[in-house]
């Protein structure tokens, strides 16, 4: 008697936990050209999205944000095939398919889920910037999104403000999110507020995610003492006040603006400055100390309030003698599964 056939449902449960398992993104990637029920699998946005999940995606190199191009990691590195591959066959100095308008400069402003955000500065210092556009360098795609109405500005009242500055990011993906959708956060600095707008890919328009008054954080009014890029950890995102020992932070989850002290009497320096995520809840901070010539790293565990508690130092790493430091050079550039997967494949 032939043994019962087994529901391919199931046949695809275990297949799927088999699959999760295997570590390299290459041999994944063969897995998925064995057949088609294979390839079915393995390319499935439910699956990619937790294959990425348990498997941190592979070092290629940095992206200058001064336009110096593509640097790749050392020969010894693990990744360093893989990253000179990409180099061979992508042009990550983004020539000729980001948009050249008239009179307009794009710079490379943040990376994230495979897409790289662009972000042009105005003529004029009181024009509110407006003009971003988000590119995919493996695809050779690049679409520029529509700039915030004015309309969305006057819901704000902040139409006739004094424009101070802005930043702008890309929204990590969530795990039910698709592959093909994006967002843009947008923070804008004016006068009397701060203010975050948000794009969206699948509506394909602006809106207010949230804005708060300078007075209501008790910050001075117009202040713009603030870091020109944004760190995220645990759903938030953080921008380093230049003069005080604490942060701008917006919640992604309730929309809202706050400030955090982090720790009053260590020295962090603004220019070279990061928040990461240290496991447990915990913020991981690493800057540069005495006169940069030390790397520190420290955690930082909050209350649930405005204020940090339980500082952990951690070491001080000493720097090479004559190394020279420049603040913001260059973006991670991280590889998340084979070529071969097509657009999935994100850096």
């Amino acid at each position: 008697m032939a043994p019962p056939r087994m529901v391919p449902a199931l046949a695809d449960v275990l297949l799927e936990e088999i699959f999760v398992r295997i570590d390299s993104p290459a041999d994944l990637a063969r897995a998925s050209t064995a057949c088609v029920a294979f390839h079915r699998l393995i390319t499935d946005p439910s699956f990619l999205r937790r294959y990425r999940s348990l498997h941190p995606p592979l070092l290629l190199g940095f992206l200058d944000f001064d336009g110096c191009g593509f640097r790749p990691p050392d020969e010894t590195h693990p990744s360093a095939a893989l990253a000179r591959a990409i180099a061979r066959t992508t042009d990550l100095t983004f020539n000729g398919y980001y948009p050249r308008a008239a009179g307009a400069y794009w710079q490379l402003w943040d990376i994230r889920d495979g897409r790289v955000l662009f972000k042009s500065g105005p003529e004029d210092d009181n024009e509110v910037i407006t003009e971003f556009a988000v590119c995919d360098p493996l695809a050779r795609r690049c679409l520029q999104l529509p700039p915030i109405p004015n309309a969305l500005l006057a819901s704000v009242q902040v139409q006739k403000q004094y424009f101070e500055g802005s930043d702008a990011a890309l929204v990590p993906s969530g795990e039910e999110d698709d592959d093909t959708s994006f967002r843009v956060i947008a923070r804008m600095d004016f006068i009397e507020k701060v203010v975050a707008f948000v794009f969206s890919s699948d509506a394909w328009r602006w809106s207010v995610g949230t804005s708060i008054s300078w007075y209501a954080l008790s910050l001075p009014r117009g202040y713009d003492e603030m870091s020109w890029t944004a760190d995220y950890a645990y759903g938030c995102f953080y921008w380093k006040f230049a003069d005080l020992n604490g942060c701008l932070k917006l919640d992604m989850s309730s929309m809202e603006f706050s400030t955090v002290d982090l720790l009053p009497g260590f020295d962090f320096d603004m220019n070279f400055f990061t928040i990461v995520e240290a496991g447990e809840g915990r913020l991981g901070i690493f800057t540069l100390t005495n006169n940069d010539t030390s790397l520190c790293y420290c955690t930082v565990r909050q209350n649930g309030g405005e204020r940090s508690d339980q500082l952990n130092l951690g070491d001080k790493i000493p720097l090479p003698a004559g190394l020279s430091s420049h603040p913001g050079l260059g973006l991670l550039l991280r590889h998340a599964a084979g070529v071969e997967l097509g657009d999935d494949t994100g850096v």
